[in-house]
């Protein structure tokens, strides 16, 4: 299929402009020489600076943090509880903390919602579920998304409509409108009622 690659200059933007663009941006998985994987973003979530108390960056710089702080385009995959790796894609400036995480995506290729060997289920529709259906853990950590490994790419799968609402998951900064999402997508991770805002924007190359 016809794609456009995202290049840096997609990423050295603000977090909500790249956020808000993201939703309907392919991620293409070719990291093994196992078959071509690549779902549809469908959700994501930015977090932005030092100020925003729901991202990693509210302590300042840290061993765990500090690919926020590097150059846009860069993966940033971490923890949760655990047991959950969750990507998130670096923005904004060198030096500046800003990342959005992909929460949830539509199987394009090579990503099936069941195993048929393991039985383990895969559907991509939470931050956690989508890094085990493409098999992205801490390695991937630092990646580089405009490379040819795993990166984003154009395929013209944009939504008519895109909505917004609080973020979902956290504590704190509930009530900043930063959580984007295809609100006729089945795969988006939690539904809450919308704001529609209709999508006019290009991105850049």
């Amino acid at each position: 299929m016809p794609e456009r690659k995202l290049k840096l200059g997609f990423y050295r933007r603000p977090t909500l402009l790249v956020a808000r663009e993201l939703i309907g941006m392919v991620l293409v998985d070719r990291r093994s020489n196992a078959k071509q994987r690549a779902v549809r973003i469908v959700e994501v979530e930015a977090y932005i600076g030092e100020d925003d108390p729901a991202s990693h960056a509210a302590c300042g710089p840290t061993s765990r943090n500090r690919i926020m702080y590097g150059r846009p385009g860069l993966a940033y995959v971490y923890l949760i509880y655990g047991v959950y790796n969750c990507l998130n894609i670096v923005t904004e400036k060198d030096g500046f903390p800003a990342a959005v995480l992909i929460r949830a995506a539509e199987p394009l290729e090579g990503v099936f919602e069941n195993d048929t060997k393991s039985g383990r289920r895969h559907r991509p529709d939470g931050p956690g579920k989508l890094c085990l259906a493409l098999g992205i853990d801490r390695s991937d950590n630092g990646l580089d998304l405009t490379d040819n490994a795993l990166y984003l790419a154009d395929r013209n799968l944009r939504p008519g409509t895109i909505a917004t609402s609080g973020r979902i998951g956290i504590s704190a900064a509930t009530d900043r409108l930063w959580r984007f999402f295809d609100p006729d997508s089945p795969y988006i991770s939690t539904q809450r009622k919308p704001r529609p805002r209709a999508n006019r924007t290009t991105p850049a190359n």
